[in-house]
C-alpha cells in the first residue's frame, strides 16, 4: 500500500495544482502568514477572514475549510458556528485541528462536540487526541475514534500514524526543525484540507498532505542552519516539490 500511496501524493499535488482550490481557514492568529503561504506554495488558494458578518460568503464558495481552534476567542466561535452551517448544507468537505484541547477542558468540549460533526479528517498530536477521546491515543484507541466519527485520524509525532479505522499508514518523514518552528502542524492541517478539497478518499488525502509536508520538511532543513530561517525554505521546498522527489524521499513505517 504504501508504494500506492507515495505514487498518489505525487499525483494528488498535480491535481492540486492544476485546479488550485481555495482552503478557508478558521485558524489561529499566530499562524496565519505561514498557512497561507503554504497552501500558495502548494497550488492552493488561501482565504482567512473569521469576521461573522462575511464567514458564511467565504465558507459557501470555498472548496474545503479548515476549523483550528488555537485562538479561541468569540469572533472565532462564533465564525465556526456559522461556516459549519454552511458547508454541511453545500456538502463542503472540512478538517478539524484540535490546537491545544489538552491544555483547556472548555476547549476539549467543544473539539468533542466539532468531533461529531464529520470532519473529513481530525489532525492532532498524541496529547492533543488523549484529551479528545478522553483515552491513550494508541494505535487501537485512534482506530476507534475514526470509525465512531466516521472520519480519519491523523496523529503526528516522530511516526505519524494515519487511520480510518479501517486502513493505517505510518508515515516516517519530517525533520526537528518541524517541533521547533511555530505553526508547522497548523499548517500542515491546512495542507490536508487542500487536499480533501481534490480527493474524494480522507484517508488517501490525510496521507498525502502529511507527506507532502514531511518530504518537503526534510528538503528544507539540508539547506538551512537551524530552525530560524526553516520557514522559508519549507516554503520553497514545497513550492518546487514534484511527484520524483516524494517518490525518492517517502518512508513508511
Amino acid at each position: 500500500m504504501s508504494a500506492e500511496l507515495t505514487a498518489r501524493t505525487g499525483e494528488l499535488l498535480a491535481l492540486l495544482r492544476e485546479r488550485r482550490p481555495r482552503v478557508h481557514c478558521i485558524t489561529n492568529s499566530v499562524v496565519q502568514e505561514l498557512t497561507a503561504n503554504v497552501l500558495l506554495a502548494a497550488g492552493a488558494i488561501p482565504s482567512m477572514t473569521t469576521s461573522p458578518e462575511e464567514i458564511g460568503h467565504f465558507a459557501a464558495s470555498a472548496d474545503a475549510l479548515l476549523v483550528n481552534l488555537g485562538t479561541l476567542d468569540g469572533e472565532r466561535r462564533d465564525a465556526i458556528d456559522i461556516a459549519l452551517e454552511v458547508v454541511r448544507d453545500d456538502g463542503i468537505p472540512w478538517v478539524l485541528d484540535p490546537v491545544l484541547i489538552d491544555r483547556s477542558e472548555l476547549r476539549a468540549e467543544l473539539a468533542r462536540s466539532l468531533a461529531m460533526k464529520e470532519p473529513r479528517v481530525v489532525r492532532a498530536n498524541a496529547g492533543e487526541f488523549s484529551a479528545l477521546m478522553q483515552g491513550p491515543a494508541d494505535a487501537d484507541g485512534l482506530d476507534r475514534f475514526a470509525l465512531d466519527n466516521i472520519t480519519v485520524a491523523a496523529c503526528t509525532g516522530a511516526v505519524d500514524l494515519v487511520t480510518s479505522g479501517a486502513k493505517r499508514a505510518r508515515i516516517e518523514n519530517g525533520h526537528a526543525y518541524m517541533a521547533q518552528v511555530t505553526g508547522i502542524g497548523c499548517a500542515e492541517t491546512a495542507l490536508i484540507a487542500a487536499f480533501v478539497a481534490v480527493e474524494d478518499d480522507e484517508f488517501v488525502a490525510a496521507v498525502a498532505g502529511l507527506l507532502v509536508m514531511g518530504v518537503a520538511g526534510e528538503i528544507a532543513a539540508q539547506a538551512v542552519k537551524g530552525p530560524g530561517s526553516f520557514s522559508p525554505a519549507l516554503i520553497d521546498a514545497i513550492a518546487a516539490l514534484d511527484a520524483a522527489q516524494i517518490e525518492r524521499h517517502a518512508r513508511f513505517a
